[in-house]
């Protein structure tokens, strides 16, 4: 064959859940062949990654704030995406908030994709609004392309994003299912969440406390019972709570509609080690104890957890950190999109996980699940959207020196291993003139 674009000689390439030797030929930006390594194919290029380096499909983020237009301060196309492509990202989904306005209309997404062409150097797909106002034209932005809709239970924390009630829940899950749409949700419970106020201030024991387990659990029940009377599909977003996975393993032996995702976060930190003040720590729901994490792990091991997404949530330093660590005034988010697939390959390499099942939860469980089929995985016929990671090489976390707008993040000083050297969106080589897609949900 020589007709190739190019190809990609490795020692390891993550293909069907295994790590072998494999060469990977690449035309118009498709999968064409995978041979053996030393396979006598030609093309208009060739690589041949290192030793040390393994060829993954590239990540696919399910849940990023990249915040523009309105709020572009806190992150925005060409920062987000070009820490996406720096961390393995290849294609990544934009939350309908934190931007002004929120993609709760045709009119919203139409503005935002028309702000994001031509500064994408990933590929980027929306998620609509589930709100009290836009309950009952979900269709219309369900057609015009989007992945889903987010909604809230609590305040979202932004005025112009309003959480539903539980009664508009079963409404919102009642509209999508009538058209085979999903309903994405943050799952905490603002009874639980009003009882459990405090005064805030610095210390973390008591920002925890003022989110407890139960706000999780009282809110993902009902998240259930609207499935289950509904038959819609619902997925959880950002678990941080093991209180909930007996109640989530009993809904999926039902065989209900229902996914989870955990983010990178919940994996790596504990509530035991973050220091008083530290409110860069600080998300919701939030990094709780030690044990907690572990149950998390052992859960997305055995699939109760379906995948890890980052929930990239950044904001300013003066948001973040300006508060004199009080939790009760920093801006509650994560910013971690590049740091993510090395958080998280760092956490499973130590409990004696496999590269092939961090490409898993991160790449092909996602992309199934969004309906990408072409995406996620190494196959022929699937798109060229891959990244050279080095397992084995350590790195010190500088937030100033990641290409996120703002230099603020939890993982800031940590030590991980796995460096990304290598990404091609569509076979081509990322740089300064690489160009993602806009993406439309699957028909």
């Amino acid at each position: 064959m020589t007709d190739l674009d190019l190809i990609i000689r490795a020692e390891g390439a993550v293909i069907d859940g295994m790590v072998g030797a494999a060469c990977v030929g690449i035309s118009g930006g498709v999968i064409e062949v995978i041979a053996p390594r030393d396979a006598p194919l030609r093309a208009a290029r060739e690589v041949t990654l290192a030793a040390d380096e393994v060829l993954m499909p590239g990540v696919v983020d399910t849940h990023v704030h990249v915040n523009e237009p309105g709020r572009t301060q806190w992150e925005g196309y060409d920062t987000a995406t070009r820490a996406a492509a720096a961390g393995g990202v290849t294609t990544l989904f934009d939350m309908p908030l934190n931007s002004i306005p929120p993609t709760t209309t045709p009119e919203a997404l139409a503005l935002k994709r028309s702000i994001a062409a031509g500064k994408l150097r990933v590929n980027v797909g929306f998620w609509g609004g589930a709100i009290p106002a836009s309950l009952g034209h979900l269709r219309e932005l369900h057609d015009e392309g989007v992945f889903g809709f987010k909604s809230f239970l609590a305040p979202s924390g932004v005025d112009e994003f309003p959480h539903l009630t539980r009664a508009q829940l079963f409404e919102a899950l009642a509209e999508v299912g009538s058209f085979g749409g999903l309903l994405i949700v943050h799952a905490e419970d603002p009874g639980r969440l009003e009882e459990a106020a405090n005064a805030g201030g610095r210390d973390y024991a008591d920002f925890v406390a003022s989110r407890p387990d139960a706000a999780e659990t009282i809110a993902i029940g009902a998240v259930i019972s609207g499935v289950r009377e509904t038959g819609a599909r619902a997925h959880i977003l950002h678990l941080s709570s093991a209180a909930a996975l007996p109640e989530i393993r009993e809904a999926k032996a039902d065989g209900l509609p229902l996914t989870v995702e955990t983010c990178p976060h919940y994996l790596t930190f504990d509530a035991e080690h973050i220091p008083d003040g530290g409110t860069q720590f600080k998300c919701c729901p939030p990094i709780r104890s030690e044990a907690n994490r572990e149950a998390l792990w052992d859960a997305l091991a055995d699939g109760t957890i379906d995948f890890v997404a980052s929930d990239h949530s950044p904001a300013t330093a003066e948001l973040k950190l300006g508060h004199d660590g009080d939790f009760g005034l920093a801006w509650g988010g994560i910013a971690g999109l590049q740091v993510s697939l090395a958080a998280v390959w760092t956490g499973a390499r130590a409990r004696g996980y496999g590269i092939a099942d961090v490409a898993d939860w991160m790449c092909e469980t996602p992309a199934m699940w969004a309906g990408l089929d072409a995406k996620g995985d190494i196959r022929v016929g699937a798109d060229a959207d891959l990244i050279a990671f080095a397992p084995e090489r350590p790195w010190h976390v500088s937030a100033a020196a990641l290409a996120h707008r703002n230099p603020v993040s939890a993982f800031d000083g940590s030590d991980l291993v796995g460096v990304v050297t290598r990404t091609w969106i569509a076979g081509e080589a990322w740089g300064e003139d690489t160009r993602g897609a806009l993406l439309n949900r699957p028909t």
